[in-house]
């Protein structure tokens, strides 16, 4: 449902009118010192100053420099109000050129049991992270010929976001499993939307990332949990070299090795079967 700001402004002046209808018209409502500028007419200082009273009055709520969302009437004047972290992240990347990736993603898409406590962003520019109001906006520097299998998610009738697609989360989180939560995690969420995952497309991410830990990883998960078919899961054995790998990157280098893969196994099997029996 869409934020009710009429009743706000009736207590504003003509200049705050303006604006909050404006963006309210534009659909921004979390807009930016440009938009101030842009919407009034008025230089930077003259434009801050603008803002700071609104904020002052909990109409607006300050995110962070130059960043700032309106606080919907319903909710007084809330001086910490976020909204949406969803639609912050998009905002912190510019709008564009990102996605919402690993344990972000896999909340979306339903491959995890717990709520995350961070939001993952990807971007191809590198970007600091941020803190806002309880809330941890983590970064990930993605090269541009990795950035593929984006889809959009509505996080309400009008606002949606850039998010990775299912088998885009599955391959980040094989890559990058520190930001899902290790690998088990990940294996989980694969358990979890096995049935909706198309295992070629999987493959098919595998092979365009050209990375063997994500490859190795991909295959060994795959086989055990039964999903894919045996030539597919051969087609990705044909793209392995020597090399071994860690199953879990972020775990001690202990466990055995086992050659099909060319992985080494500090995560069992039976650690990762255990969620099939849950």
């Amino acid at each position: 449902m869409r934020p009710n700001y009429n009743n706000n402004l009736k207590t504003l002046g003509p200049q705050s009118v303006r604006l909050v209808s404006t963006l309210y018209e534009e659909n921004k409502p979390v807009f930016r010192l440009e938009d101030v500028r842009r919407i009034l007419s008025l230089q930077e200082l003259p434009a801050s100053n603008f803002v700071r009273q609104l904020v002052n009055r909990g109409v607006a709520t300050r995110l962070k420099p130059g960043l700032f969302i309106l606080v919907p009437q319903e909710l007084g004047r809330e001086r910490e109000y976020m909204g949406s972290p969803l639609i912050v992240a998009r905002e912190l990347a510019g709008g564009k050129g990102y996605y919402l990736s690993h344990g972000t993603a896999m909340e979306i898409h339903g491959m995890v049991t717990q709520p995350q406590l961070v939001v993952h962003v990807t971007t191809m520019e590198k970007r600091r992270p941020v803190h806002i109001m309880g809330t941890d906006f983590q970064f990930i520097t993605c090269k541009k010929e990795h950035f593929f299998g984006i889809s959009e998610h509505w996080v309400t009738k009008q606002e949606k976001v850039m998010v990775s697609d299912k088998e885009k989360t599955v391959i980040d989180g094989l890559r990058q499993p520190e930001y899902c939560g290790g690998i088990t995690e990940t294996a989980k969420g694969v358990w979890m939307r096995r049935q909706n995952l198309d295992a070629d497309r999987l493959i098919e991410y595998a092979i365009t990332m050209d990375i063997g830990a994500v490859i190795r990883r991909l295959g060994y998960i795959l086989e055990l949990y039964g999903i894919g078919s045996p030539e597919k899961l051969e087609y990705l054995r044909d793209h392995l070299t020597d090399t071994y790998v860690k199953l879990d990157p972020l775990l001690p280098p202990e466990g055995k090795f086992i050659r099909k893969w060319r992985l080494h196994l500090n995560v069992s099997p039976d650690e990762l079967l255990s969620v099939v029996r849950t």
